[in-house]
């Protein structure tokens, strides 16, 4: 598939009809994944997104330049200043690159040291927030060093992944790429951060799947579905604060999943597909596994998966790590428990829920 956005990037960038590293992006492809318990007939589709030179979050990263540069908010040479966990840290260093912008990362101390180093050989400073926030955690105590950070450095931008709508519509490429892979989808499964792809890849499928069903997939010890903010072993879904991107009245239900389950999902992935990557993945492939198994026969099930195993290697696929933390016994139930509402119990593992609210209006 033609990709739309490569002339306008390379003619605002400076170099017209010149090849572009954001060329890379995007034309990722999809694969059978059989369901992780048995590895039987029954499966779904895994849109591979670690095939991105940085991951999934790449496509956020340049499309929210790009369009605050063609929108004058972002003037030539200013600064790019972002809180990240990680994965849209190296898609604005991507970004940074193609369009010639200094970018500034706010982190915590739960970057992985791998993805630390390589942020800084890509050219991106990194700053490193030591406190959480009392009540909004490592994502509302980085939320606060970046607006210090803007301050410091007149016209510098912002993208806010949290709230702004460029952070949705840049996923319109991956729908049509999944569109042009598959002939239908009745169920999309996605992990569930600041919210972007799920509401951005979901929009534009239903225009042609107008059935098609939205689940979500959080961790457990994240507020985003109205579950109490505690500390997260998990990196790149979850939230301790309320992401505006967030469409809840897009999810027909939502799973949360626990570390050790994430694990067991990724390596049986890795044993048995060659085909694995981080948190999102392994808790991804957990909850498109058992909807395979619990669905009707001949139920078209597509799961995103965000990243690759790389920068996971100190952890995920870490056998000391996983001991210390106690994740290498803990092969999740054939079933979810199950609660009528996100206020009902806490959870601490494998939980599925099919009323889904929207936190900020209803436990307010």
């Amino acid at each position: 598939m033609e990709n739309t956005h490569v002339k306008t990037r390379a003619a605002i960038a400076g170099a017209p009809g010149n090849p572009s590293p954001a060329d890379l992006v995007g034309n990722t492809p999809v694969l059978w994944v059989p369901e992780l318990w048995t590895g039987g007939e029954r499966g779904f589709w895994a849109k591979l997104e670690g095939y991105n030179p940085g991951g999934i979050k790449d496509r956020p990263a340049l499309h929210m330049i790009e369009q605050a540069r063609l929108r004058g908010e972002l003037k030539p040479g200013r600064a790019v200043i972002e809180s990240t966990s990680g994965t849209l840290g190296l898609g604005l260093a991507l970004a940074g690159v193609v369009y010639h912008h200094p970018v500034i990362l706010v982190s915590d101390p739960g970057m992985e040291p791998l993805i630390h180093r390589l942020l800084r050989a890509y050219g991106a400073q990194v700053e490193t927030v030591t406190t959480p926030h009392p009540t909004g955690g490592w994502q509302q105590a980085r939320r606060r060093r970046v607006h210090e950070l803007l301050a410091e450095h007149p016209g510098a931008y912002c993208p806010d992944q949290y709230g702004n709508p460029d952070n949705v519509s840049a996923y319109a490429g991956l729908a049509q790429e999944l569109l042009d892979q598959l002939d239908r989808l009745d169920i999309l499964v996605c992990s569930v951060g600041t919210g972007g792809h799920s509401a951005g890849v979901f929009r534009a499928l239903c225009r042609r799947w107008p059935a098609l069903r939205l689940v979500g997939v959080d961790t457990v010890g994240s507020t985003i579905f109205g579950q109490p903010a505690r500390p997260r072993l998990m990196r790149g879904l979850g939230s301790s604060i309320h992401p505006r991107n967030v469409a809840y009245g897009a999810f027909s239900e939502v799973h949360w999943v626990a570390p050790g389950e994430a694990v067991w999902g990724c390596r049986r992935l890795a044993t048995g597909r060659y085909a694995t990557g981080g948190w999102s993945v392994g808790a991804v492939a957990l909850v498109a596994s058992w909807l395979a198994r619990s669905e009707p026969a001949g139920t078209q099930i597509g799961a995103i998966f965000p990243d690759g195993p790389e920068r996971y290697f100190d952890t995920i696929y870490n056998d000391a790590y996983c001991a210390e933390h106690g994740l290498l016994e803990a092969k999740p139930e054939p079933e979810p428990d199950e609660i009528t509402h996100p206020g009902e119990a806490e959870v601490v593992r494998w939980t599925r829920c099919t009323n889904v609210v929207d936190p900020a209006g209803v436990f307010a």
